[in-house]
């Protein structure tokens, strides 16, 4: 089978190369990968700003879907011909994360879904809802996910206000997920034209922050002094103090992201976040429980994700254009 791995770190040292194709064990599934999707993590673990002391040569990527085509003894939940996706964590299940549950991470602490056949516990999968494509559903295992848990830790109300930084995969699904749960939504944005794009989809106010940086105003303005109820963080330490100050009293800001990158933002703002009496809760992906979960809810809304499409030879390329934060929602590759 063919595969892209990591042999040395940096996008241009990314390997396309022949591995022997795996057969199933007690216990595992061997599933034909037919679409993946880039997160903003895969970009940082291929440059080797992640973990530099990861262990090579690795397959990159956490999120892919595919078709089961075989499976070993001890095998009931699937069969051959099921559409299915990878858990992001193989070991959390269910239940609050603990050391244990967080090893085991696709792309990470074990070999990943950039590759044409993978084998998986038979635990470490859930089905795909049936009105997606391939292309679609492998948008959903990290960012769908982390974007629903953003808005749980919210514990949104209807009418509630949550504030988006960018357009991104998770920024998309949060847009997507919070207008079903009946929020009202703000977003930032470097670009009109992408603006226009989330506005299409339920935006109800949107702000380009080039032209104007102090976006933290603008979203008190928009609730009348208020400030909002959820920020969905994905800047990290730079913008920090801004989502803070536009942030409501008592509301919350679920961190998920380290997007504006490792640069000294100055003192931290415990002044404010005393002040607000703000609740920041880390968000890291979720449970199969919580996929389970977000996939109910998007079978039932019938809910398409949004994203661009490549071949897979393109993997390189489409690295490039992840770093260049060019695109809108999620980059999609499909395996041929």
């Amino acid at each position: 089978m063919r595969v892209w791995q990591i042999s040395s770190f940096g996008v241009d040292s990314l390997e396309f190369v022949d591995r022997p194709t795996p057969s199933p064990d007690l216990g595992e599934v061997l599933v034909k990968v037919r679409a993946i999707s880039f997160n903003y993590r895969d970009l940082l673990i291929v440059k080797g700003l992640y973990n530099p002391k990861l262990k090579l040569p690795r397959i990159p990527v956490s999120d892919g879907v595919g078709e089961v085509v075989a499976v070993g003894d001890g095998v009931t939940a699937w069969k051959p011909g099921d559409r299915v996706a990878g858990i992001f964590m193989q070991n959390w299940f269910d239940g609050p994360l603990t050391p244990g549950k967080a090893r085991h991470a696709l792309g990470g602490d074990i070999d990943g879904m950039l590759a044409e056949y993978v084998l998986l516990e038979d635990t470490g999968l859930v089905a795909i809802p049936e009105h997606l494509s391939f292309q679609e559903a492998a948008t959903l295992p990290c960012a769908a996910v982390t974007a629903w848990n953003a808005l749980s830790a919210g514990d949104l109300k209807p009418g509630a206000t949550v504030l988006i930084q960018g357009t991104g995969g998770v920024a998309i699904f949060a847009l997507q997920l919070a207008r079903l749960k009946g929020a009202r939504v703000l977003g930032i944005s470097s670009s009109y034209e992408k603006l226009d794009r989330a506005y299409s989809l339920g935006l109800d106010a949107g702000l380009n922050y080039r032209e104007n940086p102090e976006w933290d105003r603008w979203a008190l303005e928009e609730t009348a002094g208020q400030g909002v109820d959820l920020v969905v963080e994905v800047g990290g330490a730079a913008t920090l103090p801004r989502s803070l100050r536009a942030l409501r009293i008592g509301g919350t800001i679920a961190q998920v992201g380290v997007l504006s990158g490792p640069a000294d933002p100055g003192p931290f703002p415990i002044a404010s976040i005393l002040h607000k009496q703000a609740r920041i809760h880390g968000i890291y992906v979720g449970s199969r429980k919580d996929f389970e979960d977000v996939n109910k809810a998007i079978s039932l809304t019938q809910l398409r994700p949004v994203g661009e499409n490549f071949p897979w030879s393109m993997a390189r390329e489409v690295l490039a254009r992840m770093e260049e934060g060019s695109h809108f929602g999620k980059l999609v590759l499909t395996v041929a």
